[in-house]
């Protein structure tokens, strides 16, 4: 997956579009929050988009949950029920994929975060 450098006016659209139903269907997961406050900053910040659209791209869920302490900007998760087709079969690091003889992963989590440009959770988060 490569990230391109900028989104045509369809993409972009697109997925405003899909990022505001699925805000509007979840408003539990950000009660306090505005879709348009939500919407202005991404239209104002196109290449925020793109870890979205390839999130969305492996059928994963992208919805906001809430806002980073210290910087303000909009944390986005994956809110999908199970794993995303797009992102089975994977381990967590390359070295664990290489070892995994016997049904290799086809990938691992490491690399695709850093393919889409996230940050990857832990515990303490």
């Amino acid at each position: 997956m490569a990230i391109k450098n900028s989104l045509t006016v369809k993409e972009q659209t697109l997925i405003l579009e899909k990022l505001q139903t699925r805000f509007e269907s979840n408003m539990h997961r950000h009660p306090e929050f505005h879709w348009l406050e939500v919407q202005k900053k991404l239209e104002s910040n196109p290449d925020k988009l793109w870890p979205l659209i390839l999130m969305e791209a492996t059928e994963g869920e992208p919805d906001v949950v809430g806002t980073d302490s210290i910087t303000s900007q909009y944390v986005f998760f994956d809110c999908s029920k199970e794993s995303p087709r797009g992102r089975r079969s994977i381990c967590f690091d390359r070295q664990a994929q290489l070892e995994r003889k016997k049904y290799p992963p086809r990938n691992n989590a490491e690399e695709m975060a850093a393919e889409l440009g996230i940050e990857m959770l832990d515990e303490s988060q």
